[in-house]
């Protein structure tokens, strides 16, 4: 599909959530992760890590109170 699409301008950043598997994290952050098998980073468009949170919806919500664009990857 090579269909042009404007996407409009909100002035806000977008920042990327993806699922992240707590096996793959450091051991200092499973201990952290309380049980669960998956939590949600919140990424810069060019990769930088700013969050690391327990589900989706609040790493919606974080990004939006700070003013981006959550997007999931």
């Amino acid at each position: 599909m090579n269909t042009p699409f404007d996407f409009k301008d909100n002035g806000k950043p977008i920042v990327y959530v993806k699922a992240v598997a707590v096996r793959d994290l450091p051991d200092e952050l499973r201990a952290s992760a309380r049980g669960l098998d998956q939590l949600y980073a919140v990424h810069t468009a060019d990769g930088e890590q700013l969050a690391l949170v327990a589900d989706r919806r609040l790493a919606f919500v974080l990004a939006r109170q700070n003013d981006m664009t959550p997007v999931t990857v």
